[in-house]
């Protein structure tokens, strides 16, 4: 039976969507999605997200879950590779499978004409890939010559080595591509225990946006995923945190260093969190008028763009940030970081930052509801991180909430300037 529940957005000024309904749709097997209903044009957006991703590599095995990703749309059921992009493509469909550290993520884009091919097409993906041997050869080669280019990249250097030194034995300690080693060792069958590890119906978020109702949407889920298996691989345990304070250079032959920085984050269930978003924004947001970005380039022109943002991984949270800047101005521009750091700690924002703040926030979020893709994404996302249903009618409420006592409150015990941590890709001078 089919259960639904509703939510009303309003979206502000977006007047073509005024109200949108957010239905929880339970499926007669007992698989559960989030649903928006649009039926003014004739296409749905869904997206699917199993939770565990690349941290589910068996020991030994690294790189096994992000190949596996890479080839389940490389042929299904009695369709190699060629046929299945022939169908898919037949079908005006888009079809994309990704693996990041903490969820197995796959879209589907298509017209409601098509619905029920598409929906046989994406089944046997999902539950009938091939892995054919020519195949598991070819997309290994592609990955392993991403790894190749990556051991050349500032900014995947400079990740990795803060990854390594936070988490230790963790798999977010390690690039969840492998290693040359370990994906050149991987085997077909280790590609075949990936696949029943990692998409199995115990770990699956769902979310459609479209011209699809709540009955449709219902019966759909069961034949996409009534046949994956029950349960997955486990889900690994709560991440160490090691990284101590200091400074961590890489040389890499460049005119220009790649610097990250960070210490430990904030949950996103935290009841700080809102306050702890606010700070962030204030101080490290995209905007020109951010502080990092005022003090950093604007005044001193140090770097050209500088950002940090809350990292909030299902075993850890990180505060991270991320610059660069020519060799010979890099200590320079750690020192005024570090500063500003400090700063916001003993002082929190002024009236005025908290104001503008607040008014980017509120009046920036309902912009990103502007069509079936990104609204099908954040509603998985949504459920992801363990937010309730009417979470886009609360969510504004909750950062106007924020008082000047929360942000003293909480920038005290987010900014702590003497753990900060930085790697330094490049041949920085002063350091």
């Amino acid at each position: 039976m089919i259960r639904t529940v509703f939510v009303a957005f309003l979206a502000l000024s977006l007047p073509a969507h005024a109200e949108m309904q957010i239905k929880e749709v339970t499926s007669p097997g007992g698989i559960t999605a989030w649903l928006v209903e649009d039926h003014n044009i004739p296409f749905t957006a869904l997206e699917i997200q199993f939770r565990g991703g690349t941290s589910l590599d068996a020991p030994g095995k690294r790189g096994a879950v992000n190949l596996m990703t890479a080839l389940i749309e490389e042929g299904a059921g009695d369709m190699d590779s060629r046929a299945f992009a022939e169908a898919r493509d037949a079908l005006a469909a888009d079809l994309s499978f990704d693996a990041g550290s903490d969820s197995v993520s796959v879209s589907a884009r298509f017209l409601t004409e098509n619905r029920d091919q598409v929906a046989t097409l994406l089944r046997e993906a999902l539950v009938n890939p091939r892995f054919d041997q020519s195949a598991v050869d070819r997309v290994r080669e592609q990955v392993l010559s991403n790894i190749r280019s990556d051991e050349k990249d500032p900014d995947t250097i400079a990740t990795n080595t803060l990854d390594q030194l936070a988490f230790g034995d963790h798999p977010y300690a390690t690039d969840g591509s492998g290693t040359i080693a370990s994906v050149t060792a991987l085997t077909r069958d280790d590609i075949l225990a990936a696949h029943k590890g990692a998409l199995a119906r115990d770990r699956i978020y769902v979310a459609a946006a479209g011209d699809i109702t709540a009955q449709e949407l219902g019966p759909l889920l069961d034949r996409l995923f009534g046949d994956l298996p029950a349960t997955g691989t486990p889900l690994p345990d709560r991440a160490p945190w090691l990284l101590q304070p200091g400074v961590t250079v890489i040389d890499f032959p460049s005119p220009q260093s790649t610097v990250l920085f960070g210490h430990v984050g904030i949950p996103r269930d935290d009841p700080d969190f809102f306050a702890a978003f606010i700070l962030n924004e204030a101080l490290g947001g995209g905007r020109f008028t951010a502080r990092l970005m005022s003090e950093i380039r604007e005044k001193r022109g140090l770097t050209y763009g500088i950002g940090s943002y809350l990292v909030g991984k299902d075993q850890a949270e990180i505060y991270l940030g991320q610059f660069s800047a020519s060799n010979d101005k890099v200590a320079e521009a750690i020192a005024v970081l570090r500063a500003e750091w400090a700063k916001i700690a003993a002082d929190g924002l002024t009236d005025e930052e908290l104001a503008t703040t607040k008014t980017y926030l509120t009046g920036s979020y309902p912009l990103r509801f502007d069509g079936n893709g990104p609204i099908a994404n954040i509603l998985v996302g949504m459920q992801m991180d363990d937010l309730p249903i009417d979470y886009p009618v609360t969510r504004n409420a909750k950062i106007e909430a924020v008082t000047m006592d929360d942000i003293r409150r909480v920038a005290k015990r987010l900014y702590l300037p003497d753990a900060l941590h930085f790697v330094v890709v490049g041949q920085p001078t002063g350091l």
